[in-house]
């Protein structure tokens, strides 16, 4: 007889949420990291990316120079992970210089209402973000 038949069920991991402060802790570190990154390719001024990431100009100035040792919230982590998410995809729908200044780009499409991307974001916060990243997703074809 099958030995995988007579096995116990395989339980499967906990699933990954941003709102267990452990998750959090362990997770905040690559998270900026990355956050840093892409608002330098995005060319975003340092109040942008505070709007972006959901913390003050003076906060995003600690994070920038790695003096930030806080845990982000469940709230920095969703934006974190919309704008991961829209980095990552436009890097596989463009050449790497247009993927970085596509952010910056005035829009006149009706998501955007001219403005650009990184406007629309920061004006419409985590629900805006969400439908940048699906409309980015949609657009390499992955939904």
């Amino acid at each position: 007889m099958n030995d995988a038949l007579l096995a116990e069920p395989h339980e499967a991991p906990p699933r990954q949420t941003f709102a267990g402060e452990a998750d959090r802790r362990r997770l905040t570190p690559p998270a900026l990291k990355a956050l840093v990154r892409l608002t330098a390719a995005w060319h975003v001024t340092k109040e942008q990316a505070a709007a972006l990431v959901g913390v003050s100009p003076s906060t995003w100035d600690r994070i920038r120079q790695g003096r930030w040792h806080q845990t982000l919230t469940q709230d920095q982590f969703m934006r974190a992970s919309a704008l991961i998410g829209i980095y990552k995809a436009l890097h596989l729908l463009f050449a790497d210089d247009l993927a970085d200044q596509w952010p910056a780009l005035r829009n006149k499409g009706p998501l955007f209402e001219n403005l650009t991307p990184v406007e629309s974001m920061i004006e419409g916060g985590i629900p805006q973000m969400l439908e940048v990243r699906a409309h980015v997703d949609a657009l390499r074809g992955g939904l």
